[in-house]
C-alpha cells in the first residue's frame, strides 16, 4: 500500500483489495504499463481531491 489507489479503486467498485492489489502486481510485472496506470490513477484522484 503506497498511495492508496488500489484500495480506492476496490472500494468504488465493491471488490476485495487484495485482487486489484494482485492485478496491479501482474500488470506491474509485464513492463510499465502498470507503474504507468498506477501513477496516473493516482494523479487523477489527487487532482479531483
Amino acid at each position: 500500500m503506497i498511495l492508496g489507489v488500489c484500495g480506492g479503486i476496490a472500494e468504488y467498485f465493491d471488490i476485495d483489495p487484495t485482487v486489484v492489489r494482485v492485478i496491479t502486481v501482474i500488470l506491474a510485472l509485464c513492463g510499465f504499463i502498470g507503474i504507468g496506470l498506477y501513477l496516473v490513477v493516482w494523479l487523477v484522484l489527487k487532482l479531483s481531491e
